[in-house]
């Protein structure tokens, strides 16, 4: 599903999706793209879970690794259901913008001053909160019919 995520479709146009209840669907070209980013922020994670369980403390990795592991699911469902022109992705949306504007409101209020609060609010104002947006926005369309 991974590698058909970061592929444009044979013909060009939009891919024809097969939903049991609505028969075939097309997944329009903004709706790949977002589910795309969606996609590619879950699988970013994924390597950054392994970063974070090696680096800090053991007390502090369990906290950091379940929440981002939380973080990369949401968007990883998300992102694979747009592509898929399911319309169910609006729940995983949902749950990825909590979750990213909760990581990284405590990433801001834990960081010690100096390069980590930069780090912090580099990461946030980049990563997190745009995800963040995106989310809420998708989360909160009305269903495509």
């Amino acid at each position: 599903m991974t590698l058909v995520a970061f592929n444009a479709p044979a013909d060009k146009g939009s891919y024809l999706t097969v939903r049991p209840d609505r028969g075939a669907v097309r997944c329009s070209a903004p709706r790949r793209r977002q589910g795309r980013i969606l996609t590619g922020a879950g699988l970013a994670l994924l390597p950054w879970l392994g970063y974070l369980a090696g680096t800090l403390p053991p007390a502090e990795a369990a906290a950091w690794v379940a929440l981002d592991a939380l973080e990369a699911a949401a968007l990883l469902a998300a992102g694979t259901r747009l592509l898929r022109g399911d319309t169910r992705h609006r729940a995983p949306a949902a749950a990825a913008a909590a979750l990213l504007l909760a990581d990284a409101c405590i990433d801001l209020a834990t960081a010690a001053p100096g390069p980590e609060l930069a780090t912090a609010i580099a990461m946030a104002v980049g990563a997190e909160l745009p995800l963040a947006v995106l989310c809420a926005w998708l989360a909160a369309g009305r269903p495509r019919g």
